[in-house]
C-alpha cells in the first residue's frame, strides 16, 4: 500500500523536528472518503436524530448522549465536554495521534495509497513515547505470530496446543495469536537486532530487566495479543504450556502508557460491529472463551480477562449497546464475589442478564460442543435478569433466618436503587416483592432511602470538587440575564423542574399522555420559536438532545454544567428562588402544588411563551413595513403585511386559549 518517496521537507540528522508532508491531492482524497458518521461509528454507536446522529461521547463520562454528528456538515460536536471537529480531528483525539498519523489511519481504512518514505531507525526514535510503545508492541505481535506458524518450536508446541483445542486456522489468524520462543532472551535479542530500544521493551513489559539481568516476559507461552478499539496491539496475554505449579498459568502485560487493563476488554475490536448490529454483548472470562464463541459463529463477545468489571469497561460496551449478558462458569463463591461489579453495570443504565452454564462447562467447551444455534437457544432459554438471579442466589443462604433475610433485602434493594431508569426500578420491585414475600411499599421505602443516600453522596462529592477547584466567593444574588424575558425564564423553569413528569392532555377531545419535555420541546420546535437568546438556546438544545432518555436528570446535568452561565441560571431556576407565580392563584388554577396541576400549567406556559414570541415578531414586522413604505418598496410592504396578518391570527388564537382578549 505504501510507496517510497523523498519528503517535501527532507529529514536532517541534526534537526530537532521531523516534518512529515502528505501531498495536498492525497489529503483531499482522504477527506472526501472519510465520511464523518462512518469514521465515528467505528467507536461510538450512533442513532438517527433528525438530520443529525446522536451517541455517547467517547471523550468524557456521560450517561445520556450529548455527542452529535452532522453528516451534512462533516463534523462532530459534544455539547457536554465541548470537543468537536472533522474526521481527522476525531481520530487524532480518540487515538492520540498526530495529524499525519491520523491521515495514515484514515487512508488505511479507505484503501487510499499514501506516498511516503520508509521509516528509518532514527526517525522511530523521534516518535513520542506512546507511538514508540505502539511500534514495539506491533513488532512483537508480528514476531510472535510468525514464530507460531513458521518456526519449528512454534508449530510443534504452540500450534499443537491450539490444534488440540480444536481451533481453526482462520480464527487463530483473526485474533493474531502467536507463540513466544522459550529461553532467556530470544525475543529481546531479535528486537534489539532490529533496532528497538531497551527503554521501550521494558516499558511495554515485553522484557524484564534487573540491573544486568534480562529475561523475556512471555518466554515459552502461547500469546494472545490485546487490541485497542481501533485494532492496534497494545498488550499481550500469555498462557504457559508446561506443568509448573510455581508459575502463573496466565501472564499479562504490565500497565503502561498505552495499556490500562481496567479500560480494556479482550476482543472488543473484533466484536464491536456485531455488538452494534445485534444490539447485545456477551461477556465471558477468558481469551479462549472468546475464540471459541467466534468459531461457533457468535461474534458479539468480549472478555474481562479474569479482572473484576470496571466502569470504564462497561462504558466501552455501552457505546455500542445497552444490553449485556454475563456468562458464568465458576462456582457460587466466585459468582458472589463478582456481584458487586454487576451493580456498576446497572448504575450505568445497562440491561444486564446472567447465564449459568451447565456443571463442568465453560464458554470454550460449551461453544465447541453446541455450535452457534444450540448455544444461542440455550442462552435465550436460560439467561436471567440480574436482580432475579441475585435474589434467588442469596435466598439460598437466608433460608428461615429473619436477620439474614433482612440483610438480603437490603443487599438486593441496594442493587435496584442504582438503576437510573424509574420504570425499570418499578418492574424489579414488583418481581422482588414476589420473590422475597415483602410488600412493594416496604421495598419502595427502602429504595427511596437508598436513592437519597446515593444522591447525598453524589452532591457531597461534587461540592468537595467545587470547593477544591474554586476559590471561596461571597454569595450574592445575581439578576437573570437582562435580555431574557420573563416568559423565557418561566418556560425554562418548568422544563427543567418537571422535565420527566407525565401529563394528561387533550387533542380534539381525545386524551393522551405525554411528558413535560416531549410536549414543551415538540411544541416550540414545530413552530420554530426557539428563543435567540444564546443561554436559552443552549439549555433548550441540551434538553432536546436527551428527549428520548427517561433517566435524564436536569439537576445533575445543568447545575454541574461546565458552562458557568448555564450552571448559574439552572441553579437559580431549580432552587426556591423562583417561587410559583401568584397568577395561578388569581386565575383560580392554583390548588396545592404546581406538580399537582401540570396538566393545566404546562400548556399555559407554552402558550404564554409562544404569545411573547409572536408579539416580538409582530413588532419587528411593523418596523419592516414602515421601512419598506419609506423606501416605496410596495412589493415588500404587501409581503410583510401578509405575514403580519397571519401572525395576528395566531396571536388571537393564543390569546383565546389563555382566556385573554387580543387587541386588534
Amino acid at each position: 500500500m505504501f510507496q517510497k518517496k523523498e519528503f517535501d521537507h527532507p529529514f536532517h540528522a541534526n534537526s530537532d523536528i521531523f516534518v512529515f508532508v502528505i501531498d495536498h491531492a492525497t489529503i483531499e482524497r482522504i477527506l472526501d472518503a472519510a465520511e464523518i458518521s462512518d469514521v465515528v461509528s467505528d467507536f461510538v454507536t450512533l442513532r438517527k436524530r433528525g438530520v443529525n446522529m446522536l451517541g455517547l461521547c467517547p471523550f468524557h463520562n456521560e450517561k445520556t448522549p450529548s455527542f452529535t454528528v452532522s453528516p451534512a456538515k462533516g463534523i462532530y460536536k459534544c455539547f457536554g465536554c465541548g470537543k468537536g471537529g472533522n474526521s481527522v480531528n476525531f481520530i487524532m483525539e480518540h487515538e492520540s495521534l498526530t495529524y499525519p498519523e491520523a491521515l495514515r489511519w484514515l487512508a488505511k481504512k479507505y484503501n487510499i495509497t499514501i506516498v511516503e518514505e520508509e521509516e528509518t531507525e532514527e526517525q522511530k526514535q523521534l516518535k513520542d513515547e506512546r507511538e514508540s510503545l505502539m511500534i514495539v508492541t506491533g513488532f512483537a505481535q508480528k514476531f510472535f505470530t510468525r514464530y507460531l506458524w513458521e518456526e519449528n518450536e512454534g508449530r510443534t508446541i504452540g500450534l499443537s496446543y491450539f490444534r488440540e483445542r480444536s481451533f481453526r486456522d482462520d480464527i487463530l489468524k483473526k485474533f493474531e495469536v502467536g507463540y513466544a520462543p522459550d529461553g532467556k532472551t530470544p525475543f529481546t535479542d531479535a528486537a534489539q537486532k532490529q533496532g528497538y530500544r531497551m527503554e521501550y521493551l521494558e516499558k511495554t513489559g515485553l522484557t524484564i530487566k534487573r540491573d544486568e539481568w534480562l529475561r523475556d516476559r512471555f518466554a515459552g507461552r502461547v500469546i494472545f495479543p490485546i487490541h485497542s478499539l481501533a485494532g492496534r496491539v497494545i498488550a499481550f496475554g500469555g498462557r504457559i504450556l508446561k506443568e509448573d505449579k510455581k508459575t502463573a498459568k496466565y501472564l499479562n502485560s504490565p500497565e503502561s502508557e498505552i495499556y490500562h487493563k481496567s479500560r480494556v476488554l479482550y476482543g472488543i475490536f473484533q466484536a464491536k460491529r456485531d455488538i452494534t448490529r445485534l444490539d447485545k454483548c456477551y461477556l465471558v472470562e477468558g481469551y479462549t472463551d472468546v475464540l471459541s464463541m467466534h468459531q461457533a459463529g457468535i461474534e458479539n463477545v468480549v472478555a474481562s480477562s479474569g479482572t473484576a468489571l470496571t466502569s470504564d469497561q462497561i462504558r466501552m460496551v455501552r457505546r455500542f449497546t445497552h444490553n449485556m449478558t454475563i456468562i458464568y462458569d465458576g462456582d457460587e463463591a466466585g459468582i458472589k464475589a463478582s456481584l458487586r461489579g454487576i451493580d456498576l453495570v446497572l448504575e450505568e443504565g445497562m440491561n444486564v442478564k446472567v447465564l449459568l452454564l451447565p456443571d463442568g462447562e465453560d464458554p470454550d467447551s460449551f461453544a465447541k460442543k453446541q455450535g452457534a444455534s444450540a448455544f444461542l437457544d440455550y442462552i435465550k432459554t436460560n439467561e436471567t435478569d440480574f436482580i432475579r438471579f441475585k435474589t434467588q442466589l442469596l435466598l439460598q443462604e437466608a433460608e428461615n433466618d429473619p436477620i439474614a433475610k433482612a440483610r438480603l433485602i437490603t443487599d438486593v434493594i441496594r442493587s435496584v436503587a442504582v438503576i437510573p431508569e424509574a420504570i425499570t426500578r418499578s418492574v424489579y420491585i414488583k418481581d422482588c416483592s414476589k420473590l422475597l414475600d415483602v410488600s412493594e411499599e416496604v421495598l419502595y421505602t427502602e429504595v427511596r432511602k437508598q436513592k437519597r443516600r446515593q444522591d447525598e453522596d453524589f452532591r457531597k462529592r461534587e461540592e468537595r470538587k467545587k470547593t477544591v477547584q474554586q476559590p471561596k466567593k461571597e454569595v450574592v444574588t445575581v439578576a437573570p440575564p437582562s435580555d431574557m424575558r420573563t416568559e423565557d425564564l418561566e418556560f425554562l423553569r418548568f422544563l427543567l423542574k418537571h422535565c420527566n413528569a407525565a401529563i394528561q392532555l387533550k387533542d380534539q377531545d381525545e386524551s393522551y399522555e405525554t411528558t413535560v419535555k416531549d410536549f414543551m420541546i415538540g411544541e416550540i420546535e414545530a413552530d420554530e420559536l426557539v428563543s435567540e437568546n444564546a443561554l436559552f438556546k443552549k439549555i433548550f438544545q441540551d434538553v432536546a438532545g436527551h428527549i428520548d432518555h427517561d433517566d435524564f436528570d436536569p439537576w445533575k446535568f445543568f447545575v454541574y454544567h461546565s458552562d458557568g452561565e448555564v450552571s448559574k441560571l439552572a441553579t437559580d431556576l431549580l432552587s426556591d428562588k423562583y417561587i410559583e407565580s401568584k397568577r395561578w392563584a388569581k386565575a383560580g388554577a392554583y390548588t396545592e402544588k404546581e406538580e399537582d396541576i401540570l396538566d393545566v400549567l404546562i400548556p399555559r406556559i407554552v402558550n404564554e411563551y409562544k404569545l411573547s414570541k409572536v408579539k416580538i415578531m409582530l413588532n419587528e414586522i411593523e418596523k419592516e413595513i414602515t421601512e419598506a413604505s419609506a423606501a416605496n418598496d410596495f412589493d415588500r410592504v404587501i409581503e410583510e403585511q401578509s405575514v403580519y396578518m397571519n401572525l395576528k391570527r395566531v396571536e388571537k388564537e393564543l390569546s383565546r386559549a389563555l382566556g385573554r382578549r387580543a387587541i386588534n
